[in-house]
């Protein structure tokens, strides 16, 4: 009986070496264990497998992250300026030449500062009678596009001057004459707005000296060429409202 006993424990040490290295019987499962030291593994295999990022998908990535645009040169939008800038650039040199051709214009039409007028004496025995003391003062300031001037002192008795802006040839009216010995029984007359008027004409000056020969003095009135009708009308006018009509008293003819 114990022999049997002992062969018994002896066999059955010999059957579980059977099984265990038996290569017909059916392999056992390993254990469901959550081996840790795997997945580190795992882990490095995917970061090996995986391709890397490009330099410009990180830079976006970056971006993305942070809200901000990527501030280098070669990777910003071109920069898009406002339309009223645009306008502002565009009008502001329109403006400008507006502005110099304004100024041009109104310092053409600026007034300028004319030299005093220097005018000779001329025989006036009349000038300080009362018939020029009327008529001076009543005179205009402009006759057409001419202004009165300013005479050198001491000036000649009862005359007057008038000029345009930029100067030349002045207008001169005298009053107080002595009758012109041009002036004769057949000589032409003009009569201007009521006033008889006798011509002298001057070649050389290009200019023509009017006489008022109807009044109780001569008045002269030497216009330049080119004066237009407007100053010996607008004189015309002075006289025949200052100074009263009287027959004329032409010189005898000459021989």
């Amino acid at each position: 009986m114990a022999a049997d006993s002992s062969d018994r424990d002896s066999a059955e040490p010999e059957h579980e070496r059977t099984d265990a290295t038996d290569p017909g019987s059916a392999p056992k499962e390993p254990a469901a264990t959550d081996n840790a030291s795997d997945r580190p593994q795992a882990a490095d295999s995917d970061a090996r497998t995986t391709p890397s990022l490009s330099k410009s998908e990180d830079s976006a990535k970056a971006d993305t992250d942070t809200g901000e645009p990527d501030s280098r040169p070669a990777s910003s939008p071109a920069h898009q300026y406002p339309p009223a800038l645009i306008a502002t650039a565009v009008a502001l040199p329109v403006v400008l030449v507006v502005a110099v051709l304004v100024a041009a214009v109104l310092a053409h039409r600026a007034p300028v500062e004319r030299e005093p007028l220097v005018l000779g004496p001329v025989p006036a025995p009349a000038a300080e009678g009362p018939a020029c003391a009327a008529l001076l003062p009543a005179l205009p300031a402009e006759l057409g596009d001419f202004t009165k001037s300013t005479l050198v002192e001491p000036a000649p008795p009862a005359t007057r001057a008038w000029q345009r802006a930029d100067g030349g040839d002045a207008i001169v009216l005298r009053c107080g004459l002595d009758r012109p010995l041009e002036f004769n029984r057949a000589s032409p007359l003009q009569i201007v707005n009521g006033v008889q008027w006798f011509e002298v004409r001057d070649q050389a000056a290009k200019a023509s000296t009017w006489f008022a020969v109807d009044r109780g003095t001569y008045v002269a009135l030497t216009v330049p060429d080119g004066s237009g009708p407007t100053p010996l009308q607008e004189v015309s006018d002075t006289i025949t409202a200052n100074l009263p009509a009287q027959p004329i008293d032409p010189g005898p003819l000459p021989n």
